[in-house]
C-alpha cells in the first residue's frame, strides 16, 4: 500500500520530487532486507533484486538476534567454493571496489570463509586489499602448494598498489628532510632555507624600508650520496597487527630504496626475525612474517639496539599494539638507554586507515614519559612523521 500511495502521489508532483521518494523507498527496502515490518512495500526486481539477494547471503542470518522467522532473511552462502565463487562475482558486478572489499571481510568474519581461500579458484575470484592480504599471510602456513602462487599473486597486486599510491610523497618528503637536516651557513642562493634566514635576523629588522637586513644566511645541505640517516622498522607481527605488517612492509621496501637511508626490518612475536635481505621485494617479506603467537618487545628492542653503530643518525620505529609478555621493565630501559644515546625513537600503536586500536594504555603511558609519545598513524600521514624524526623536531601526533 505504501508504494501505491507514493506512486499516485507522484503522479501529481513534479516528476523530480517522485523519483525521489521511489530511490528511497528502493534504498530502504534493500537495506532492511523485505522484513515483514519493512514497511517500505517496494519489491525489487531486475538489478536490484539480484543486489538485494547478494547481501541477504551474507547479512540475513541473526538480524533479530533470536530464532528466524518466516520470511526474514538468513545466509545462504554455506560452505560451498563454487556458490562462494558466485556470489564474490556477484558483488563485483553490482557494488563499487571500497564496498566488495567491506563485504569481502564481512564474509570472512562472519561466515568462516578463510579456509576456502585456500582454493586458487577462490583466490582469483575475490577483490585484493590489505585485509585480504592480512588474511591470507595469516593461513600461510596451512597454504598448499597448489594455492601459493596464486596466493603471492594477489598479494603483489596490493602491493604494488601500495607503491604507486605511497612511494613518490615517502621519497619526497625524506629528501627534504634530510636536506634541511643538514644545514650550511654559506648557502648558495638557491639553497637559501628563507623562513629560517628571516627568523634568525628578525632583530635586524629595517621599520622605515620595511624589510630585514640578512647578516646571517642559512641554507640547506645538498643531498649526498652517502647514506645520512639509518632507519629500524621494529614491526610487531601479532595477529591483531596484520594491516600494520602490510603496510610497514611496503614503507620498509620504498626507504631502502633511497641511497641517503639504510633501512633494516625487523619483525617479531615472541622471536625476532630480520628482513632487511628481503626488502628489495616487499611480497617476499610479508610471506616471511607469521601473524600471531605471542609478544616479546623487549626482546626485539634489544635485538634492534646492537644493530644501531651511529645512535645520533639513528630512528627507530616500533610498530606495536604494546601488549608485551616480554620483561616489561627492560624493555623501558632499553627506550631510555636508546633516547639518552641520541637515538629518535619513534613508536606507533597501528599504522594503517583502521581507526583507534586496541593497545596497552599502561605501556604507551610509560613510553610517553620518556618522551616517546605512542599514537596511532595513517598511511598518509607516516612520512610526515619519519621526516619529523629525521629532522629530530616535535613529532605530528594526530
Amino acid at each position: 500500500m505504501a508504494g501505491t500511495a507514493d506512486t499516485t502521489a507522484g503522479e501529481a508532483r513534479p516528476g523530480g520530487a517522485a523519483e525521489g521518494a521511489a530511490e528511497r523507498l528502493r534504498r530502504w527496502r534493500l537495506v532492511l532486507g523485505g522484513e515483514g515490518g519493512d514497511g517500505t512495500g517496494h519489491e525489487p526486481t531486475g538489478r536490484d533484486a539480484a543486489m538485494d539477494a547478494a547481501l541477504t547471503a551474507l547479512y540475513g542470518s541473526g538480524r533479530s538476534g533470536g530464532r528466524r522467522r518466516s520470511g526474514e532473511r538468513s545466509a545462504g552462502l554455506g560452505a560451498s567454493a563454487p556458490s562462494v565463487a558466485r556470489w564474490l562475482g556477484d558483488i563485483r558486478t553490482y557494488f563499487p571496489s571500497s564496498v566488495v572489499q567491506v563485504m569481502q571481510r564481512d564474509a570472512i568474519d562472519r561466515l568462516g570463509l578463510s579456509s576456502l581461500l585456500l582454493e586458487p579458484e577462490m583466490l582469483e575470484a575475490v577483490e585484493p586489499d590489505v585485509h585480504l592480504v592480512g588474511t591470507l599471510l595469516s593461513l600461510n602456513k596451512a597454504m598448499p602448494e597448489t594455492t601459493r602462487e596464486t596466493a603471492r599473486a594477489v598479494v603483489r597486486r596490493v602491493v604494488e598498489r601500495l607503491e604507486k599510491q605511497l612511494a613518490s610523497r615517502t621519497r619526497a618528503t625524506l629528501n627534504g628532510a634530510l636536506d634541511r637536516s643538514a644545514r650550511v651557513s654559506r648557502p648558495r642562493h638557491r639553497d637559501i632555507d628563507w623562513d629560517r634566514t628571516v627568523r634568525a635576523n628578525l632583530k635586524n629588522y629595517l621599520p622605515e624600508y620595511g624589510t630585514v637586513v640578512p647578516e646571517r644566511l642559512i641554507g640547506y645541505g645538498r643531498a649526498a650520496r652517502s647514506v645520512k640517516k639509518d632507519v629500524v622498522l621494529c614491526i610487531d607481527q601479532s595477529g591483531s597487527m596484520a594491516a600494520s605488517v602490510v603496510y610497514a612492509s611496503v614503507f620498509g621496501a620504498v626507504l631502502a630504496s633511497m641511497r641517503s637511508i639504510a633501512t633494516r626490518l625487523v619483525v617479531f612475536d615472541t622471536a625476532v626475525v630480520d628482513l632487511t635481505d628481503e626488502l628489495d621485494d616487499p611480497v617476499d617479506v610479508l610471506f616471511g612474517t607469521q601473524l600471531g603467537g605471542g609478544t616479546d618487545i623487549n626482546r626485539a628492542l634489544a635485538y634492534c639496539q646492537s644493530k644501531i653503530t651511529r645512535p645520533a643518525d639513528t630512528v627507530v620505529v616500533l610498530i606495536s599494539d604494546l601488549y608485551e609478555g616480554g620483561i616489561r621493565d627492560e624493555m623501558l630501559k632499553r627506550v631510555a638507554a636508546m633516547k639518552a644515546s641520541g637515538v629518535q625513537f619513534v613508536a606507533l600503536l597501528a599504522l594503517s586507515d583502521e581507526g583507534a586500536p586496541a593497545y596497552d594504555r599502561e605501556h604507551a603511558a610509560a613510553l610517553a614519559a620518556l618522551g616517546a609519545p605512542a599514537f596511532a598513524c595513517t598511511p598518509d600521514l607516516f612520512p610526515e612523521v619519519m621526516a619529523a624524526a629525521i629532522e629530530k623536531r616535535p613529532l605530528p601526533v594526530p
